[in-house]
């Protein structure tokens, strides 16, 4: 047994590293050919690869994995200026106010979903992914303004998603009582996760300093702690932070590693750039290896009961977005209508989107609550649809519109 789970890891991590050198060759977006080789080589295609072999230990891995991508994403999240910081708080705003109950619509008349899971459904596909966004910014050279919205937008309705579907799904299975009962657990969790995660960030870049300041003491100015040891502490705390957090309040794991990240960022500044790239390529490592394995997991049997109703209700979920930012772009003249084009299209779901409703899906099928399949199914449709159709068609766009930086070309020597 232990040799097939060895096996499985293997399969996932040689997949993923495929993947990503087959994008580099190519020029295709990375998280296309990822989540299709998980296809692949899962349920849906070659079913070589089972995820579910693995047990109830994927689930905390996961979630150790994720808070390690929303803690780069906190760490490199840097909003300069007023008018990018009112940009990322009206499109969360509007996200929250009109996208859920027009994803909620969506995923009733069209899916045929029951109003109770429609909602769930609607609080899930609020999540853009910084797993799946992250990579594609980096990947098209978006200027900074538009690629800061977009990591912006999925770092903080990730785990505002995660943390809302929840609530909503204990309201479905009956364990929550009334709306104030719901409110109290959603801003208890919500805010729970980022004070955790604030503390915990301040702790961590206090250490980062003071081990930065002995180094100095000992080898002169400009030396550095030990290879390895800043990082080490750094996924220490985080992963003991995401996991007591999870103990003490669940899903407030999420925000506390957004927050965690951001006070490190924000406290540490030039320093934290020693930190950045090595967390970066973890971080791209856990990508590589989550987003195969979990769609390795899908099996047409979840999608095709779907039919054209649940590829409308995903079509008409990307349309929508288009008026939404409108709404959010009103008042607001640092954005021009080719970025609001860009940021009309580009909103894939990625790995936490996949995770929570794995989960989700669980519970109702313990509590024996029909639907639980069919809430599944939507999900990774929507994952599928708008990673695979806006991840190949963003260069594209972007190319169009005049949007990506030059890429950088290093200066020759004068000739002397």
């Amino acid at each position: 047994m232990s040799e097939r789970l060895a096996l499985i890891w293997g399969s996932a991590f040689f997949a993923g590293s495929l993947a990503q050198a087959t994008a580099w060759v190519s020029g295709q977006p990375a998280v296309v050919l990822l989540l299709g080789i998980g296809l692949l080589a899962g349920h849906a295609g070659f079913d070589i690869v089972h995820p579910e072999n693995l047990g109830a230990g994927l689930e905390p891995l996961v979630g150790l994995l994720v808070s390690l991508v929303l803690f780069d994403g906190g760490l490199n999240l840097r909003l300069a200026g007023r008018d990018l910081q009112r940009s990322v708080l009206q499109l969360v705003l509007v996200r929250l106010v009109l996208g859920l109950p027009v994803a909620a619509l969506l995923a009733h008349a069209l899916a045929g979903l029951p109003w109770s899971l429609s909602l769930v459904y609607g609080a899930i596909a609020l999540a853009t992914g910084p797993t799946v966004v992250t990579p594609m910014v980096r990947q098209l050279r978006l200027a900074p303004k538009l690629g800061q919205l977009l990591e912006a937008e999925g770092l903080i309705l990730e785990p505002i998603s995660a943390v809302l579907g929840l609530v909503l799904l204990q309201v479905t299975l009956g364990d929550l009582g009334g709306w104030q009962e719901v409110a109290t657990r959603l801003l208890l969790r919500l805010g729970g996760g980022v004070a955790l995660g604030a503390l915990a960030g301040l702790l961590l870049s206090e250490a980062l300093r003071r081990l930065g300041t002995v180094a100095a003491a000992r080898g002169g100015e400009g030396q550095t702690a030990p290879n390895g040891l800043e990082l080490q502490l750094t996924l220490g705390v985080l992963f003991l932070m995401f996991s007591g957090c999870e103990a003490l309040l669940p899903q407030s794991g999420l925000p506390a590693a957004v927050s965690a990240g951001v006070v490190v960022g924000l406290r540490l500044d030039a320093a934290a750039t020693q930190l950045d790239e090595l967390i970066r390529q973890l971080a791209m490592l856990a990508i590589t290896v989550l987003f195969p394995l979990l769609a390795a997991d899908v099996s047409w049997a979840e999608l095709s009961p779907l039919g054209l109703g649940g590829v409308g209700c995903v079509v008409a979920l990307m349309l929508v977005r288009w008026p939404l930012i409108q709404l959010t772009g009103l008042g607001l003249p640092s954005l021009d209508w080719k970025e609001k084009a860009l940021l009309s299209w580009i909103a894939p779901r990625g790995i936490v989107t996949a995770a929570v409703v794995s989960l989700f899906a669980l519970e109702l099928d313990r509590a024996e609550v029909p639907g639980g399949g069919a809430l599944k199914g939507l999900v990774f449709l929507t994952i599928l649809m708008t990673v695979g159709l806006q991840g190949f068609t963003a260069p594209w766009l972007v190319s169009r519109l005049g949007l990506a930086q030059p890429e950088a070309t290093p200066e020759l020597p004068q000739a002397g």
